[in-house]
């Protein structure tokens, strides 16, 4: 069952097939409605959707954002007609996050939990993933939500909140450090340090700010988990670094926020498909994924 209007069934069709004439074909109908719908739509809108050539049709830049917005819409619709059909059946019930670990230490966890307060009957999967691969996830199908850091546009995600998280340096009590507001690159860059791997956004983003600085730095401890991180510091090894989320386990430690601009490149986002209709129990996860989100301290 076809949801969109005409004209934009017909314009998509085109797109497709580059012609006319081949659209008609698959549509069933004359070449002569096809054109006049496309007429009707180009005049409406007061641009050319597509480029003429002698052996078929090409989407003009603004025929291509045009094409971008159908194809979401035509996705959006089919999800709309089966979830209709099935009555919102199980699949519309089930939810699974891909989320990066600082995500599932409470906020994701606590999003689940309200969701299933309002509806008992939603079931949840939450994958813990590195950053790059939540986004991979939504994009492929394989996650209808992810909650994940990222840097600069994303392709294929809508982005439902996105908040610049402020980066903090994990120093137990006693520590020097304890009870400053903020610490500078330079100087925290005299004390041992546990980093995450080099490929991830904060590792990446403290390495640029490092070099622009003209600073040398060699990790004493190279771990991506948190828990061993929070260990080693409590341990008296050094000084660790890590987004402030607002959860921060702070039994015997301190946080200082890490006052350099380069930080303020990364932000922590919910993302969904750009081209699905989320299930409605998706819909309302990524709202509340959106609400605590947006509660965070921003820098």
């Amino acid at each position: 069952m076809q949801l969109l209007p005409v004209n934009l069934a017909y314009f998509l069709e085109v797109a497709r097939a580059g012609s006319v004439t081949e659209a008609a074909q698959g549509l069933n109908v004359a070449p002569s409605a096809v054109s006049r719908q496309i007429a009707k739509l180009e005049s409406g809108l007061g641009v050319a959707l597509f480029a003429r050539h002698p052996r078929g049709m090409t989407p003009t830049e603004a025929g291509l954002r045009l094409l971008a917005h159908a194809r979401r819409t035509e996705a959006e619709s089919a999800s709309l007609v089966e979830e209709l059909r099935t009555g919102g059946g199980a699949a519309a019930r089930s939810v699974t996050v891909a989320c990066a670990e600082g995500f599932a230490r409470r906020l994701v966890p606590l999003a689940v939990a309200a969701l299933r307060r309002e509806r008992p009957d939603v079931s949840f999967r939450v994958d813990v993933v590195p950053r790059q691969e939540a986004t991979r996830r939504v994009v492929e199908g394989l996650a209808d939500i992810a909650v994940t850091y990222a840097m600069g546009p994303q392709a294929d995600v809508r982005v439902e909140c996105a908040v610049v998280v402020p980066v903090t340096a994990v120093v137990p009590c006693g520590h020097e450090l304890a009870g400053r507001e903020r610490v500078g690159l330079a100087e925290l860059c005299g004390y041992p340090l546990a980093l995450a791997s080099p490929g991830t956004s904060q590792r990446e983003l403290f390495d640029i700010g490092v070099r622009l600085e003209g600073l040398s730095v060699r990790a004493a401890l190279v771990c991506d988990a948190l828990a061993p991180q929070y260990a080693f510091v409590r341990a008296g090894g050094g000084v660790a670094l890590v987004g402030d989320l607002g959860d921060l386990d702070d039994t015997g430690l301190a946080h200082v926020r890490v006052d350099h601009p380069v930080f303020r490149q990364r932000e922590a986002q919910v993302q969904t498909a750009a081209v699905r209709r989320p299930s409605w129990a998706a819909t309302r996860c990524a709202e509340l994924l959106a609400e605590a989100l947006s509660r965070v301290p921003g820098v």
